[in-house]
């Protein structure tokens, strides 16, 4: 992906484009621990936390809990807003911002990481603008909007050097660890199809289909609406896009399958070394609209052979009554006691989740950190003695990023492991908006039958925002 030109804006101080600019100049000289490391395995880790409400708010609360940590800044949009009021009492001595780039004006040089809880589609400038300084980073899922994001986010954290998370959080727990080891093993291999399912009710469902426009209400006092909108394309500001909505709209979030697909399909797309798909399939899309999510959803995905692991089909539901299909390995079909009629599927199923199948052996497992399970249950009784055993007590995702910070650890969601990740998400979102089906190059990174698709892989930013592109 080229870089789009740069054109500053007006109002953005040159200040600290020329710190990146010195500090990009560094990286080819010096580790990046040697430029801005914590130092010694006693200092804390100096934090800047961005997006302080909501997801931001339960993000700040966890990892301020580890004694290395010290939240030293506060940055939001709406600093007036009711959903930020709680982080700000918590945390009283900490400089507060309605701008990042202010916070990176003044105080780079008092900062070691920074944490990014901000909407899908704002991710991409501050984390760029953070890496481009030398901090760390701990972005939320997903970790961009768009795919030609990710591959610059990719990109400059080669260069850079600085420790990089995304934030889905089961990437540290169990289901990580339990997943590596029986992949190790040859427990898990030959894994032919993969079903994920999230069937939740979401907050577009029940009005998604019938947007014709965007709705316009007055923005709050004191927030800065042209600030939040970021790179995005303009339009009002409402309550249906902040300070909660926003993920409910293609240009802005990332819908079902962005939210909850990296607590899901996680594991199975790093271990089994998924990459990127070769064709994604849009076999559902109801309730299908131009501004909105669908109101449900089916998505396949064709992987093609990796090494010696076969072709494999990933399939993706959303959609309350959108339930996946199964076989029988899954268990008994059940009755619901309020109809009579049989459900297609257990009760299981109507939980967040993937069914794994392998020429040998069927797997369940939840989201985040939950186990998998061996299907059916007998079969798991028969071969449980010989299941391989795996490390119990390990650092939750934040612990894990801040030790990273301090060179004590690997970071287990790295951009470079995230990134590719994502961009499974970025592509699927795309066929989510235009149906169909796609074409992708995985060696030329381009959707090749479709021409307003492959743009939508890298769309260029609003005037303004060209700079961030070019870090």
């Amino acid at each position: 992906m080229k870089p789009a030109p740069i054109s500053p804006r007006a109002d953005l101080s040159r200040r600290h484009f020329l710190k990146a600019s010195a500090a990009i100049g560094a990286f080819a000289f010096l580790p990046s621990r040697m430029l801005w490391g914590a130092g010694t395995p006693n200092e804390k880790i100096r934090l800047a936390c961005i997006g302080i409400g909501n997801r931001g708010k339960a993000n700040i609360n966890n990892i301020a809990q580890n004694d290395i940590c010290e939240i030293v800044a506060l940055c939001d949009v709406d600093l007036q807003g009711e959903h930020t009021a709680e982080i700000q009492e918590n945390f009283p001595k900490a400089r507060k911002f309605s701008d990042f780039r202010k916070l990176f004006d003044e105080m780079a040089d008092q900062i070691d990481a920074v944490l990014i809880s901000t909407p899908d589609h704002s991710h991409f400038s501050m984390t760029m603008l953070a890496m481009s300084l030398g901090k760390h980073v701990y972005v939320e899922k997903p970790l961009a909007h768009t795919f030609g994001q990710v591959e610059r986010l990719m990109d400059l954290e080669k260069r850079s050097g600085v420790v990089t998370q995304m934030g889905n959080q089961g990437h540290s727990g169990a289901n990580y660890f339990q997943f590596k080891a029986w992949k190790d093993a040859g427990v898990i291999k030959d894994v032919t199809r993969i079903t994920a399912h999230m069937n939740n009710p979401r907050r577009w469902h029940g009005w998604g289909q019938d947007v014709t426009a965007y709705p316009s209400q007055p923005v709050p006092a004191g927030m800065d609406w042209d600030l939040w909108m970021d790179y995005a394309p303009e339009h009002p500001h409402s309550e249906k896009l902040h300070p909660a909505e926003w993920r409910s709209w293609f240009d802005y979030g990332s819908g079902a399958f962005g939210d909850w697909g990296p607590h899901i399909l996680d594991t199975c797309h790093e271990f089994l070394d998924l990459g990127l798909p070769e064709e994604i399939s849009a076999l559902k899309r109801e309730g299908a609209n131009e501004f909105v999510f669908p109101q449900a959803s089916t998505i396949k995905f064709a992987f093609p052979k990796r090494g010696n692991m076969p072709k494999c089909d990933v399939t993706w539901y959303d959609g309350t009554e959108n339930l996946p299909e199964v076989e029988a390995e899954y268990g008994k079909l059940e009755k619901d006691p309020a109809t009579g009629k049989t459900s297609r599927a257990p009760v299981e199923i109507k939980k967040p989740g993937k069914i794994i199948y392998s020429k040998d052996l069927v797997f369940q497992g939840g989201s985040h950190e939950d186990y998998l399970r061996v299907l059916p249950y007998e079969k798991y009784m028969d071969m449980r003695r010989e299941l391989p055993r795996f490390p119990q007590k390990n650092s939750n995702h934040y612990l894990n990023f801040l030790r990273a910070c301090k060179g004590e650890e690997q970071a287990r969601s790295p951009f470079s492991i995230s990134g590719p990740l994502t961009q499974v998400f970025n592509l699927g979102c795309i066929a989510q908006r235009l149906g169909g089906s796609l074409k992708f190059s995985r060696n030329r990174k381009k959707i090749t039958n479709n021409k307003l698709a492959n743009a939508l892989l890298d769309p260029a930013p609003r005037k303004g925002w060209e700079q961030y592109y070019a870090l």
